[in-house]
Protein backbone atom coordinates (compact mmCIF):
# COMPACT_ATOMS: atom_id res chain seq x y z
CA UNK A 1 0.00 0.00 0.00
CA UNK A 2 1.32 3.53 -1.06
CA UNK A 3 1.13 5.93 2.39
CA UNK A 4 -1.10 8.74 1.19
CA UNK A 5 -1.26 11.45 3.97
CA UNK A 6 -4.66 13.52 4.06
CA UNK A 7 -4.49 17.45 3.72
CA UNK A 8 -6.56 18.32 6.45
CA UNK A 9 -6.48 15.63 9.08
CA UNK A 10 -3.16 14.46 8.27
CA UNK A 11 -3.67 11.14 8.82
CA UNK A 12 -2.89 8.48 6.17
CA UNK A 13 -4.30 5.29 5.15
CA UNK A 14 -1.97 2.87 7.12
CA UNK A 15 -3.54 4.12 10.18
CA UNK A 16 -5.31 0.25 9.91
CA UNK A 17 -8.38 1.54 12.16
CA UNK A 18 -11.77 1.57 10.59
CA UNK A 19 -14.01 3.06 13.64
CA UNK A 20 -13.90 6.69 14.68
CA UNK A 21 -15.59 8.86 17.47
CA UNK A 22 -15.93 12.59 16.65
CA UNK A 23 -16.33 15.30 19.00
CA UNK A 24 -16.60 18.33 17.48
CA UNK A 25 -14.17 20.35 20.65
CA UNK A 26 -10.75 19.41 19.93
CA UNK A 27 -10.25 19.49 24.39
CA UNK A 28 -12.88 16.91 24.13
CA UNK A 29 -10.19 14.61 22.58
CA UNK A 30 -7.52 15.52 25.27
CA UNK A 31 -10.86 14.60 28.18
CA UNK A 32 -11.29 10.81 26.11
CA UNK A 33 -7.79 9.84 27.07
CA UNK A 34 -8.62 8.16 29.94
CA UNK A 35 -11.30 6.30 28.36
CA UNK A 36 -8.39 4.42 26.10
CA UNK A 37 -6.09 2.23 26.41
CA UNK A 38 -2.89 2.79 25.43
CA UNK A 39 -3.66 6.25 24.04
CA UNK A 40 -1.45 7.92 21.62
CA UNK A 41 -1.74 11.41 19.78
CA UNK A 42 -1.57 11.66 16.46
CA UNK A 43 -1.92 14.91 15.13
CA UNK A 44 -3.18 18.21 15.20
CA UNK A 45 -4.18 20.49 12.18
CA UNK A 46 -6.45 23.14 12.32
CA UNK A 47 -9.60 21.85 13.93
CA UNK A 48 -8.89 18.73 13.48
CA UNK A 49 -6.80 16.99 16.54
CA UNK A 50 -6.58 12.82 16.39
CA UNK A 51 -5.43 10.29 19.10
CA UNK A 52 -5.89 6.14 18.83
CA UNK A 53 -6.59 3.95 21.49
CA UNK A 54 -8.16 0.62 22.34
CA UNK A 55 -11.38 -0.45 24.16
CA UNK A 56 -12.33 -3.86 25.49
CA UNK A 57 -10.10 -4.99 22.64
CA UNK A 58 -10.94 -2.55 19.82
CA UNK A 59 -9.37 0.11 18.04
CA UNK A 60 -10.54 3.29 18.15
CA UNK A 61 -9.84 6.72 16.42
CA UNK A 62 -10.82 9.78 17.98
CA UNK A 63 -10.73 13.28 15.92
CA UNK A 64 -12.74 16.20 16.49
CA UNK A 65 -14.58 17.91 13.65
CA UNK A 66 -14.59 21.62 14.60
CA UNK A 67 -17.79 23.83 14.50
CA UNK A 68 -20.06 23.61 11.50
CA UNK A 69 -20.94 21.48 8.77
CA UNK A 70 -18.03 22.44 6.04
CA UNK A 71 -15.33 21.16 8.82
CA UNK A 72 -17.30 17.92 9.19
CA UNK A 73 -17.72 17.32 5.80
CA UNK A 74 -14.14 17.48 5.28
CA UNK A 75 -12.93 15.55 7.62
CA UNK A 76 -15.51 12.60 6.84
CA UNK A 77 -14.15 12.53 3.88
CA UNK A 78 -10.86 12.17 4.20
CA UNK A 79 -11.43 9.43 6.96
CA UNK A 80 -13.39 7.77 4.39
CA UNK A 81 -10.30 8.08 2.25
CA UNK A 82 -8.25 6.25 5.16
CA UNK A 83 -10.42 3.49 5.27
CA UNK A 84 -13.33 4.32 7.87
CA UNK A 85 -16.11 2.52 8.18
CA UNK A 86 -18.26 3.60 11.49
CA UNK A 87 -17.99 7.14 12.84
CA UNK A 88 -20.25 8.10 15.46
CA UNK A 89 -20.57 11.36 16.39
CA UNK A 90 -19.94 12.39 20.38
CA UNK A 91 -21.38 16.25 20.49
CA UNK A 92 -23.07 19.47 21.99
CA UNK A 93 -26.58 20.45 21.21
CA UNK A 94 -29.64 22.75 22.20
CA UNK A 95 -32.89 21.40 23.30
CA UNK A 96 -35.48 22.22 21.44
CA UNK A 97 -38.37 20.58 23.62
CA UNK A 98 -39.13 20.98 27.31
CA UNK A 99 -38.73 18.09 29.00
CA UNK A 100 -35.40 17.84 27.82
CA UNK A 101 -32.50 18.20 30.88
CA UNK A 102 -29.13 19.21 30.87
CA UNK A 103 -26.98 16.22 30.27
CA UNK A 104 -29.30 14.19 28.86
CA UNK A 105 -28.64 12.64 25.77
CA UNK A 106 -30.28 13.30 21.99
CA UNK A 107 -29.51 9.95 19.84
CA UNK A 108 -30.26 11.07 15.75
CA UNK A 109 -32.71 9.28 14.51
CA UNK A 110 -32.82 11.58 11.18
CA UNK A 111 -31.42 15.32 10.49
CA UNK A 112 -33.04 17.89 9.13
CA UNK A 113 -30.77 19.53 6.58
CA UNK A 114 -31.25 22.79 7.46
CA UNK A 115 -27.39 24.18 6.35
CA UNK A 116 -25.53 24.03 3.31
CA UNK A 117 -22.68 21.92 2.86
CA UNK A 118 -24.95 18.68 2.42
CA UNK A 119 -26.54 20.80 -0.40
CA UNK A 120 -23.93 20.68 -2.19
CA UNK A 121 -23.63 17.04 -2.55
CA UNK A 122 -27.25 16.36 -3.30
CA UNK A 123 -30.95 17.87 -3.40
CA UNK A 124 -32.62 18.29 -0.20
CA UNK A 125 -34.87 15.72 -0.79
CA UNK A 126 -32.18 12.89 0.08
CA UNK A 127 -32.56 12.14 3.88
CA UNK A 128 -30.01 12.20 6.06
CA UNK A 129 -30.51 9.08 8.39
CA UNK A 130 -27.71 7.06 10.43
CA UNK A 131 -26.97 3.72 10.63
CA UNK A 132 -29.44 1.11 12.15
CA UNK A 133 -26.85 -0.72 13.74
CA UNK A 134 -25.12 1.36 15.11
CA UNK A 135 -28.79 3.24 16.63
CA UNK A 136 -29.49 -0.44 18.11
CA UNK A 137 -25.98 -0.78 19.31
CA UNK A 138 -26.52 2.45 21.08
CA UNK A 139 -29.95 1.91 22.51
CA UNK A 140 -28.77 -1.82 24.25
CA UNK A 141 -25.68 0.32 25.63
CA UNK A 142 -28.45 3.28 27.30
CA UNK A 143 -30.29 0.49 28.53
CA UNK A 144 -27.66 -1.17 30.28
CA UNK A 145 -26.42 2.02 31.58
CA UNK A 146 -29.89 3.93 32.47
CA UNK A 147 -28.78 7.18 31.45
CA UNK A 148 -31.27 9.37 30.42
CA UNK A 149 -31.72 9.50 26.90
CA UNK A 150 -34.31 10.57 24.07
CA UNK A 151 -33.92 9.38 20.68
CA UNK A 152 -35.76 11.68 18.16
CA UNK A 153 -35.19 14.14 15.26
CA UNK A 154 -32.54 16.76 15.24
CA UNK A 155 -32.07 19.80 13.35
CA UNK A 156 -28.62 20.64 12.07
CA UNK A 157 -28.05 24.25 11.13
CA UNK A 158 -25.48 26.93 10.18
CA UNK A 159 -25.53 29.84 12.82
CA UNK A 160 -26.18 30.90 16.23
CA UNK A 161 -27.20 34.29 15.71
CA UNK A 162 -29.53 35.13 12.86
CA UNK A 163 -32.00 38.24 13.72
CA UNK A 164 -34.85 36.03 14.40
CA UNK A 165 -33.36 32.35 15.84
CA UNK A 166 -36.28 32.67 18.75
CA UNK A 167 -38.93 32.21 15.85
CA UNK A 168 -36.83 29.40 14.38
CA UNK A 169 -36.37 27.41 17.29
CA UNK A 170 -40.48 27.50 18.31
CA UNK A 171 -41.21 26.49 14.73
CA UNK A 172 -39.30 23.29 14.97
CA UNK A 173 -39.89 22.73 18.29
CA UNK A 174 -43.27 22.97 17.25
CA UNK A 175 -42.50 19.88 14.56
CA UNK A 176 -41.45 17.74 17.49
CA UNK A 177 -37.57 18.42 16.93
CA UNK A 178 -35.65 17.44 19.73
CA UNK A 179 -33.10 19.16 19.70
CA UNK A 180 -30.49 21.04 17.34
CA UNK A 181 -26.69 20.87 16.36
CA UNK A 182 -24.55 21.46 13.10
CA UNK A 183 -22.82 18.47 12.38
CA UNK A 184 -25.44 15.70 12.18
CA UNK A 185 -26.95 15.81 8.58
CA UNK A 186 -23.00 16.17 7.54
CA UNK A 187 -21.98 13.52 8.54
CA UNK A 188 -24.93 11.61 7.56
CA UNK A 189 -25.17 12.54 3.98
CA UNK A 190 -21.73 12.38 3.28
CA UNK A 191 -20.98 9.61 5.64
CA UNK A 192 -23.48 7.68 3.91
CA UNK A 193 -22.35 8.68 0.31
CA UNK A 194 -18.68 7.18 1.29
CA UNK A 195 -20.19 4.21 2.32
CA UNK A 196 -19.68 4.78 6.34
CA UNK A 197 -21.94 3.72 8.52
CA UNK A 198 -23.01 6.49 11.36
CA UNK A 199 -24.22 7.93 14.20
CA UNK A 200 -24.72 10.73 16.31
CA UNK A 201 -25.29 11.18 20.03
CA UNK A 202 -25.37 14.55 21.44
CA UNK A 203 -25.34 16.27 24.67
CA UNK A 204 -27.64 18.71 25.91
CA UNK A 205 -25.73 21.78 27.10
CA UNK A 206 -28.53 24.06 26.36
CA UNK A 207 -31.94 23.37 27.43
CA UNK A 208 -35.23 24.46 25.58
CA UNK A 209 -35.65 27.76 27.81
CA UNK A 210 -31.68 28.30 28.17
CA UNK A 211 -30.16 31.20 27.07
CA UNK A 212 -27.65 30.33 24.35
CA UNK A 213 -24.39 32.29 25.98
CA UNK A 214 -24.84 31.14 29.48
CA UNK A 215 -25.32 27.74 28.66
CA UNK A 216 -22.46 27.46 26.03
CA UNK A 217 -20.30 28.99 29.03
CA UNK A 218 -21.67 26.20 31.58
CA UNK A 219 -19.96 24.04 29.51
CA UNK A 220 -16.90 25.41 29.06
CA UNK A 221 -17.04 25.60 32.49
CA UNK A 222 -17.25 21.81 33.13
CA UNK A 223 -20.87 22.61 34.54
CA UNK A 224 -21.98 19.19 36.36
CA UNK A 225 -24.63 17.73 34.79
CA UNK A 226 -23.22 18.78 31.26
CA UNK A 227 -20.13 16.76 31.94
CA UNK A 228 -21.77 13.61 33.60
CA UNK A 229 -24.01 13.78 29.88
CA UNK A 230 -20.68 14.55 28.25
CA UNK A 231 -19.18 11.13 29.75
CA UNK A 232 -22.29 9.28 29.15
CA UNK A 233 -22.34 9.58 25.75
CA UNK A 234 -18.25 8.78 25.55
CA UNK A 235 -19.58 5.37 27.34
CA UNK A 236 -22.29 4.77 25.16
CA UNK A 237 -20.41 5.72 22.03
CA UNK A 238 -17.63 3.57 22.87
CA UNK A 239 -19.77 0.39 23.81
CA UNK A 240 -21.33 0.80 20.52
CA UNK A 241 -18.24 0.81 18.51
CA UNK A 242 -16.96 -1.96 20.62
CA UNK A 243 -20.31 -4.01 20.14
CA UNK A 244 -19.64 -4.25 15.99
CA UNK A 245 -19.43 -7.53 15.08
Amino acid sequence: MNKKVQPHIQLANDLAVDKVLLPGDPARVERLKKWLDAPKELTFNREYRSLIGSYKGTSILVMSTGMGGPSTGIGVEELANIGVKYAIRIGSCGALQPEIELGDLLVATAAVRDEGTTKAYMEEIYPAVPDYQLLSNIKQALETGQFPSHFGLVRSHDSFYTDNEAAIDAYWSNKGVLGADMETSSLFVIGGLRGMRTASILNVVVTAEGNLESGINKFVNTEEKVMEGENHQIKVALEALASIT
